[in-house]
């Protein structure tokens, strides 16, 4: 078994780590550690520490740590040989923050994670202060969101400024596992760099403008951003006596978990979108061209291969379907049989799922709206029917401004095993879904490891070839567009951006007079 490559997911739940042997095509190790079981002394909830004042979200970067050594330690207790793992690749949360002193101590104790709300004043001032969001954008090729990182790094300076003066180097989460790794490699590369709103991925520069409106000296503070298609260094010396690495083995730039997530989908190809129906929700896909969205609503980043990955992230998606299974009682499959009786587009009722601050469209203080319900209308088969079409036509109505004719969407995450869940998305998106089984990000993370160690060492091979082997359809839940479902969504789709629009204040259509026509 020559050959093998590792892929860590540091996501914010869980830890996942996935080797592979490219030589055969084959996955030979997969674990994975759950915070909130496996390691219980953190007091986490989904992976966040809990009691904090709301709008907080934060975790301590040692239990991500503490997470790695674990999965290292069965792969090491395993018949798999870990001398022969040539290349490692990290896949992590994108945006957020930990921060380190010159001898690479936390100076702060707890991590800003991507769905920390708290920092919605700074990105207010920061945006006031660059001259509203068009200036921003053309500084950063993003606006300024409570989920990036720039605020993260603004609020520690207005409000922990001792922790701030203390601190030396600060990191995204994927880059810290990458320091400890290495034992001290203190880099960024375009991919995560990207969605921290002071990089442009455009221009692949540091915003001098943003970065001096922060603090003075915070350019000091930012880690060089190095080509994501390369190596960092070599493990450290002591997991290598710990743990039975070889002394050889690599550790390549890594990326956020979008970024990998596309290369362990095979999105690797202009014409493929992803569609990832977790926490959160994503879309994106593989472009040759930066895309820079003059709202700022499509997130600009970098892929992890030289090219670009605009994506879209709402903040809302398996909130309200755990929730409305919670409040009734009952499990995946009869939510199946429940929609399956009703009617696609729900007769104009419609649910404006924004259960939590939603990240696009841009409502922090956002709270769920449902609209054309009557009395009697607050059933369980007409709620159920309303959730996955809330959440599916939110995700869209952020989508549909991104400049892509999707040929296929590729979907991922707990929801892509729910046929409704796809079928519905390829109603609203009208394009085919097929889900892809597998091991999501940390896939994505080894498979990028074997590309990188390869192009280094001779052996140069297109990313299409070693992805191909490893990606794998659930054609029994490919779901084509049904015509019939498409003429009702087309509809909807109109009938739901006006009334998101409405009330945001963006004007839009009478959502009234739309519901009208929906019968």
């Amino acid at each position: 078994m020559k050959g093998l490559y590792a892929g860590l997911d540091v996501s914010t739940q869980g830890c996942k780590l996935v080797v592979i042997d490219v030589a055969s095509g084959g996955v030979v190790f997969v674990d994975a550690v759950q915070y909130d079981t496996d390691l219980p002394q953190y007091g986490t909830k989904n992976g966040v520490r809990q009691n904090q004042p709301e709008g907080v979200s934060e975790s301590d970067p040692n239990m991500w740590i503490e997470a790695v050594e674990t999965v290292i330690s069965r792969l090491r207790a395993s018949d798999v040989p870990i001398a022969q793992i040539r290349c490692i690749s990290v896949s992590g949360q994108q945006h957020g923050l930990v921060s380190l002193d010159a001898s690479g101590r936390l100076t702060r104790p707890y991590g800003k994670l991507w769905n920390d709300f708290s920092t919605l004043e700074e990105c207010r001032v920061l945006t006031e202060k660059a001259g509203g969001d068009e200036a921003m954008i053309r500084e950063v090729g993003n606006t300024q969101r409570t989920g990036y990182t720039a605020p993260k790094i603004f609020h520690m300076v207005r409000h922990e400024p001792d922790v701030y003066a203390k601190t030396a180097t600060l990191f995204l989460v994927h880059n810290y596992i990458n320091f400890y790794l290495t034992g001290g490699v203190r880099v960024m590369e375009p991919g995560d760099g990207s969605g921290m709103a002071l990089w442009h991925p455009g221009t692949r520069k540091w915003s001098d403008k943003v970065i001096r409106m922060i603090a003075p000296d915070l350019a000091s503070k930012l880690p060089e951003i190095r080509p994501s298609d390369e190596t960092i260094g070599t493990v450290a010396p002591d997991l290598v006596k710990r743990f039975g690495f070889s002394p050889d083995c690599r550790i390549d730039a890594g990326s956020g978990d979008n970024m990998y997530g596309a290369v362990g989908t095979g999105n690797v190809e202009p014409g493929i979108v992803t569609i990832s129906l977790g926490t959160s929700g994503t879309a994106y896909t593989m472009m040759e061209k930066p895309y820079i969205d003059p709202k700022g609503e499509i997130a600009a980043f970098c892929d992890s291969t030289g090219r670009w990955l605009p994506l879209l992230c709402v903040s809302n998606l398996a909130n309200g379907y755990n929730e409305i299974l919670k409040i009734h009682g009952i499990g995946h499959d009869q939510f199946e049989q429940i929609v399956r009786k009703t009617e696609p587009g729900n007769a104009g009722r419609i649910l404006i799922p924004w259960y939590v601050g939603e990240r696009t469209p841009d409502v922090p203080q956002a709270s769920p709206v449902y609209f054309g319900f009557g009395l009697d209308d607050f059933t369980q088969d007409k709620l159920c029917r309303a959730v996955v079409e809330g959440h599916i036509l939110n995700l869209y109505d952020g989508f549909r401004r991104m400049p892509v004719k999707a040929r296929e969407i590729r979907v991922t995450g707990g929801l892509s095993k729910s046929e409704i869940w796809c079928q519905t998305i390829a109603d609203v998106f009208e394009a085919e879904a097929v889900p892809v089984e597998g091991e999501g990000a940390a896939l994505g993370a080894a498979l990028h490891a074997a590309w990188v160690w390869q192009k280094e060492n001779g052996e140069p091979t297109p990313l299409s070839d070693i992805v191909a082997p490893f990606v794998i359809f659930d054609e029994s839940r490919r779901k084509n567009p049904i015509p019939e479902n498409v003429r009702v969504y087309k509809k909807q789709k109109v009938l739901f951006s006006a009334l998101s629009a409405r009330i945001r204040g963006a004007g839009g259509e009478d959502p009234f007079a739309l519901r009208a026509k929906m019968g």
